[in-house]
């Protein structure tokens, strides 16, 4: 009677047993570990035809899972692409989408960000009682009015746990690497302040020896000047190292000026760590790394072992760190129940290059353009790779349009998220990796450059074409040069681009390089696709609060405030992060908590 009682338990404890095996487990909410490389081109890794630099642990996660080739960032450049990722919608909608020169976040002490109101995919995970934590770079704002009230920060954004850069990795954060942030105007206010000073000694000069009389006064105000005119240029640019380099823990500054040496293995060691803390319930990782943007690192086991240089030996740096965590995922008995991504914010920035070095930038295989460049191909059209074993099929490969803001919407699906929600522009990405529908919902995508629409693609339901329309197109630099290397990133307005009237029209299935435009004897469905664009952008407008009537969908999100205006952009010392007491800030990380 007692072996008769027995048995149905002991069947249950083998069938749990054996769910780690089967892949299938049962009533429990999968883990996400989501990886994402900054400034990374599609070209750049193995299983995407890149046959000279070895990527071996990223072309694994492609062969035991699901790889996408049509994997499309809303933006080509870090703030707005990450805002978009996060939040499942175009970055305009949240104010990240810039109408002038500055594209992105410049200084910490701005007081610019994703608004606190926004809801990122780490919130709704939140409210599903999720365990959420962002390792590596933010670049999305900390504070607001001010220092300490860290309105943007990612803790008030949904994630539990933070640790690593709330800036990004730049030049400026290494002596000699030069400068990446606003480099005509440091020198305009730099030449200001020595003609002032010179001046200055002048008037001195001339009154001590006689020569003419000077007022006094007028010597007082050209001292002071002097003073405000050097304040202006030294205090926010010079010493911009330690404004923006530095390490968060939470809301705590840990590191002031960061030592960038160490910064990879710390920010592995903290995502490793934040795994294993989380193993025994569901969690999300999102480890933002601080490759492969300039400054490139020197790390001793990796120099000079690839063949392309540093830039080569950085991106295998990449891949080893990205078979640390998949090992760490592995050993821990997670893969199953854990869906691991890899992917890139944008394409490589095809305009960053040295004598010395050589080639900093990523290779955008076929695809035209890069970082910075609109709508072009390279600069949007980033790795999407997608492992879950036992719930995908490895091996499987997906050609279909899709998009880094599918992410909110399939992590929504995943983790039974059934909650109102605002209007997103993603679509729930498991039935393509699953292969249980062929075809992508995105039937039409809008490409943006800063704020500005630049390009649709159209991806007819009756057709394999992807016909992709350019309104304008960003002047290259030297023309014939694929890139602008007179400003090193290109711009969206303004004698800064080329409008076109009709628009460029190319069908990325048989052209993905954009290399053939169509015309109306080349393609018959030319006028269809002109009208079909014509009339999504008219829809696509309609879905932004504001001006319905204005033909700039810029003008018609005025309810959304710019978080990406000079007002909102420039250096406030108020609004600093600092340890220490400000201006006095500086320390370094102690002993990490365990």
């Amino acid at each position: 009677m007692r072996s008769a009682m027995l048995a149905p338990l002991l069947l249950y404890l083998l069938l749990a047993a054996g769910s780690d095996v089967t892949g299938e487990v049962v009533d429990k909410n999968p883990n996400f570990v989501f990886m994402m490389v900054d400034d990374l081109g599609i070209g750049d890794i193995g299983c995407y035809g890149n046959n000279t630099i070895r990527t071996p642990n990223i072309d694994r996660l492609a062969s035991e899972g699901v790889k996408l080739t049509q994997y499309i960032a809303a933006a080509p450049l870090c703030t707005p692409s990450r805002a978009a990722f996060l939040t499942g919608r175009y970055p305009l909608r949240s104010g990240m989408a810039s109408t002038g020169r500055v594209q992105v976040l410049l200084f910490l002490g701005g007081s610019g960000g994703l608004p606190p109101n926004e809801t990122t995919f780490a919130k709704r995970l939140q409210q599903q009682g999720y365990t959420t934590g962002l390792v590596g770079k933010w670049h999305l704002g900390v504070n607001c009015e001010s220092r300490g009230d860290h309105c943007h920060h990612p803790n008030q954004l949904g994630f539990s746990y933070f640790y690593g850069l709330p800036f990004t990795l730049f030049n400026d954060c290494v002596p000699g690497e030069g400068s990446d942030v606003l480099v005509d105007l440091q020198l305009a206010l730099q030449h200001l302040t020595l003609m002032l000073g010179l001046g200055l000694f002048t008037m001195v000069c001339v009154h001590l020896f006689g020569v003419l009389e000077v007022s006094l006064w007028l010597l007082v105000l050209l001292f002071f000047l002097c003073i405000v005119a050097a304040a202006v240029w030294y205090v926010p640019f010079v010493l911009l190292r330690t404004w923006n380099c530095i390490i968060m823990r939470n809301q705590d500054v840990i590191e002031q000026p960061m030592t960038v040496e160490t910064l990879p293995q710390r920010l592995l060691t903290e995502a490793q760590k934040f795994i294993r803390r989380n193993a025994d319930r569901p969690f999300l990782l999102f480890f933002s790394l601080a490759h492969i943007h300039t400054p490139l690192f020197t790390t001793p086991a990796f120099a000079g072992k690839s063949r392309h240089g540093r830039y080569g030996d950085n991106l295998e740096e990449v891949d080893w760190i990205i078979g640390k965590i998949t090992e760490t995922v592995d050993l821990l008995g997670l893969a199953n129940n854990t869906l691991m991504h890899f992917t890139s914010d944008h394409g490589g920035h095809l305009e960053d290059a040295d004598s010395l070095i050589g080639q900093k930038g990523g290779w955008n295989s076929i695809y035209k353009g890069g970082k910075a460049m609109g709508g072009w191909e390279g600069g949007i059209r980033v790795p999407g790779i997608f492992r879950w074993p036992g719930r995908l099929a490895a091996g499987r490969v997906v050609d279909e349009p899709t998009s880094l803001m599918d992410i909110y919407t399939t992590l929504k699906y995943l983790a039974k998220d059934t909650q109102p929600d605002r209007h997103l522009d993603g679509y729930n990405l498991m039935p393509l990796l699953e292969g249980k529908t062929a075809r992508s919902e995105h039937e039409f995508m809008f490409h943006y450059c800063g704020a500005y629409l630049n390009a649709v693609r159209w991806h007819p339901s009756d057709s394999d074409s992807i016909f992709k329309v350019h309104f304008f197109t960003p002047n290259f630099f030297p023309p014939d040069a694929g890139g602008c290397y007179d400003t090193k990133v290109c711009l969206c307005h303004g004698q800064h681009v080329t409008h076109h009237n009709p628009p460029l029209l190319y069908d990325l299935f048989r052209d993905p390089s954009e290399s053939r435009q169509l015309t109306p004897e080349t393609e018959p469905r030319y006028a269809e696709i002109l009208e079909q664009t014509a009339r999504a952008v008219e829809r696509h407008k309609s879905t932004f609060p504001g001006k319905e009537d204005s033909d700039d969908i810029c003008a018609q999100s005025n309810s959304v405030q710019n978080q990406m205006s000079w007002e909102k952009i420039l250096w406030r010392p108020w609004l600093q992060p600092c340890c220490g007491t400000f201006p006095f800030c500086g320390c370094k990380e102690d002993k990490e908590p365990s």
